[in-house]
């Protein structure tokens, strides 16, 4: 009677698991859904509130920057006075959320935020297509607005030279240094902004979200394996991720830290590397490509370590929360000047 107790108890907990594992995976694919759908719904709720007010400038003004200053104090930056004025400018530029929604399901918010910089209303929603059907990253669709690439491939008789030439610039090049990231903005990963998870729940989130990771290290990525084992005649070694971008025809190792980067970080993927091209790669394989993906990055460790004297050997840092845009502006350029110093050290 015990027995079977215990084994209709183990019968109910696994499949309370599963219902679960289930829902979560759910959750998970939908999570970008929800989010752009929460930030249509805000733009939504302000601009209602507006045309209840009586002079709607002055009352627009007065309440954007009440609501602001509420929601920023208990929610973060995402909901700051210029990513609240987004979300209004996206419920009025985009009106028919649940169509949107159903024909580009591959853009996240940041494609949006591009988006909005488009007057022309047939312009916009040709790029917002564009940019979902060809897998466009964030930085792909930015760089085809700024080239005018709409109205190029309008007035062109010849539109597939403008095609090529488009495709020639946003395809990366044969070499590693131009299509690592940094930083990685991996805010879908739902990960606490204070850095407090292990590096397993990183990789484990970075799996369940393995769609938008993919998006977010830009093209040519397709996943291999999470903790691939190499054996070698002394010792297992376990690497977190691994990857294939067929556009560099290269292995890409991910090692996934939760802490700064640190010159041991640096030893162990070089040695990574260095084992993956001997036992893993095969006969057309470039060499294999190594990011080291951290919480912080050094610049010590990028100029005086190994770092700047391997050239397939990366740090990049990623950010767990959807900055502002002045916020990924100064990440930017904090993270070039590190990787300049690190292509200068390689370069001597």
């Amino acid at each position: 009677m015990a027995n079977e107790i215990m084994k209709s108890d183990e019968r109910l907990i696994s499949d309370v698991k599963q219902i679960v594992e289930q829902g979560l995976q759910t959750a998970y694919q939908g999570v970008n859904r929800v989010q752009i759908s929460t930030y249509w719904q805000i733009g939504r709720r302000i601009v209602e509130e507006e045309q209840n007010g009586e002079d709607r400038a002055e009352y627009g003004t007065y309440l954007m920057k009440n609501l602001a200053k509420e929601m920023a104090n208990e929610y973060g930056d995402a909901y700051s006075l210029r990513n609240l004025q987004l979300m209004r400018q996206f419920y009025l530029l985009f009106r028919d959320l649940e169509i949107m929604n159903a024909r580009v399901r591959n853009l996240r918010w940041t494609h949006f935020r591009s988006l909005l910089r488009v007057n022309d209303e047939d312009a916009r929603y040709w790029y917002m297509k564009e940019a979902n059907d060809e897998m466009w990253s964030t930085r792909t669709l930015d760089r085809n607005i700024a080239s005018q690439y709409y109205y190029r491939l309008l007035q062109s008789p010849t539109k597939q030279d403008v095609i090529d030439e488009m495709r020639q610039i946003t395809t990366p090049l044969q070499d590693p240094h131009e299509f690592v990231k940094s930083p990685v903005v991996a805010e879908f990963l739902g990960l606490p902004s204070n850095a407090a998870f292990t590096e397993t729940e990183l990789e484990r989130a970075i799996i369940h979200h393995l769609k938008d990771f993919l998006l977010e290290m830009g093209k040519g990525f397709a996943f291999v394996a999470e903790q691939q084992h190499i054996r070698t005649e002394q010792n297992d070694y376990f690497i977190d991720l691994v990857f294939y971008n067929y556009l560099l025809k290269s292995f890409v190792l991910i090692d996934l830290k939760t802490t700064r980067l640190s010159y041991q970080d640096v030893g162990q993927m070089d040695m990574y590397l260095q084992m993956y091209d001997e036992l893993k790669r095969t006969e057309g394989d470039n060499p294999t490509v190594g990011i080291i993906l951290c919480s912080e990055t050094d610049g010590d460790v990028a100029r005086y370590s190994t770092l700047a004297k391997n050239d397939q050997l990366f740090a990049a840092k990623y950010l767990t929360y959807l900055p502002t845009e002045e916020q990924l502006r100064k990440e930017i350029e904090q993270q070039k000047i590190l990787f300049e110093q690190q292509n200068h050290e390689s370069d001597k």
